[in-house]
């Protein structure tokens, strides 16, 4: 095996420009699928990191009428409770689960000002004092709420960056007042928000889902909540798994176990299953790719067709030698072995020059057109197994003619 792959490289390098053109459809096929397989899986990754957030894996579960949140504005709904710690702790008992917070939410279009400058559309958050850790936001000036802050139901408040210099644009708010409906709250400290990106907006859902990123927030201690609002508003719940997959599932059995407590029919806990989405997307866009990846595919035929073509050529030109060594004892299986592993050794040597050539072209496309990617160990593996494959399927036919050669008739070829 050994001689024989020795004297293949010998017999590549004996003959560079017709070897190289030899191995141009698969190198050409392979780097088109590397590339596009690259680019499906960095796309991907990016559309569950920008729906899921950053890697936080958080799941909202949110009371909802019918298909839509519910707007507390509209009062108390009938039949749901308030949530307590015992709620907290039963939901901290789920699988996977890792971290737990309640917190309010409502939207304000009016309501939130500071002198001439307010905040259309933003959302107050009341929350606990895990919030942050829960959802993997940070303070980045000033401070957190602290539980002095909600014992004392102070009116205290954290802005993100987006309401910060919508309301204090140029200045800096710490210290400062802003009024949320005629209350006056003291801003003491900036979060950070997650990782920014544009979203498709293609339906109202999304709409209203991506709206509060765009348009701030304003972060509030829960026990001050009733000062603006009204008491005894359930609260959502914010949870925080551990792995990714285990997202959707969190999500199903936090709703169930919540909405074991709710007497109507009208008012449900419902699961933001942000999971699901990113999983459509991506293959609503992998369907796409799959179809260049056949086409690319094509290439890779071409390819294998061009390596038996070349093979038999080799066969005619080797007529002679092949018939010395029948000649001289060599059996069927030795010529049919050396000339198969010609085949793979060519088709393998152009796998390993299209995956090196997949990988540049990704990272160029990366850098042309800004498309995340995603380098697959995984493709570039089965990439160069399956260009031996083709050199197997492609190399039979001539490693099989040269194998039946009669060794006379070879003997006076000429």
């Amino acid at each position: 095996m050994i001689e024989n792959i020795r004297l293949s490289f010998r017999g590549i390098l004996s003959h560079k420009m017709r070897s190289f053109l030899t191995m141009l459809g698969i190198i050409i096929g392979i780097a088109a699928i590397i590339a596009i397989v690259s680019t499906i899986k960095g796309t991907n990754e990016q559309i569950q990191k920008n729906l899921i957030g950053s890697g936080e894996n958080n799941v909202i579960v949110q009371m909802v009428q019918g298909d839509w949140e519910y707007d507390y504005s509209q009062g108390i709904p009938s039949g749901v409770s308030v949530l307590n710690d015992s709620d907290k702790e039963n939901l901290m008992t789920i699988d996977n689960v890792e971290g737990v917070s309640l917190f309010h939410r409502r939207q304000e279009y009016e309501g939130v000002y500071h002198v001439n400058d307010g905040i259309n559309g933003g959302y107050v958050y009341g929350i606990d004092t895990g919030y942050f850790s829960t959802v993997g936001l940070q303070v980045m000036h000033g401070r957190g709420i602290s539980e002095t802050d909600r014992e004392n139901r102070r009116k205290v408040c954290l802005l993100d960056s987006i309401s910060s210099e919508t309301l204090f644009p140029g200045t800096d708010p710490l210290g400062k007042t802003i009024e949320i409906r005629q209350e006056p709250f003291t801003v003491i400290g900036i979060v950070t928000e997650k990782e920014s990106f544009e979203p498709a907006i293609n339906t109202i859902e999304d709409y209203y889902m991506y709206r509060q990123d765009a348009s701030g927030r304003i972060y509030i201690p829960d026990t001050s909540w009733p000062i603006i609002y009204q008491y005894d508003e359930p609260q959502n719940v914010v949870l925080r798994a551990n792995n990714t997959a285990a997202m959707t599932q969190i999500g199903r059995d936090a709703a169930n176990l919540l909405n074991a407590n709710i007497t109507s029919a009208d008012f449900q806990y419902k699961a933001q299953d942000l999971l699901e989405q990113a999983k459509e997307i991506q293959q609503l866009s992998q369907s796409t790719n799959t179809m260049l990846i056949w086409i690319a595919g094509i290439s890779l035929l071409v390819g294998g067709i061009g390596v038996m073509n070349i093979m038999l050529v080799s066969v005619t030109e080797r007529t002679s030698e092949i018939g010395l060594k029948k000649a001289i004892g060599a059996p069927k299986r030795a010529i049919l072995g050396q000339f198969l592993t010609e085949a793979v050794v060519l088709t393998s040597t152009g796998g390993l020059l299209g995956v090196i050539s997949g990988i540049i072209l990704a990272e160029l496309i990366s850098r042309l057109n800004g498309t995340p990617v995603a380098i697959s160990i995984e493709a570039a593996i089965f990439a160069v197994v399956f260009s031996m494959i083709i050199g197997i399927i492609f190399g039979i036919l001539p490693s099989y003619k040269a194998a039946n050669l009669d060794p006379i008739e070879a003997l006076r070829h000429e």
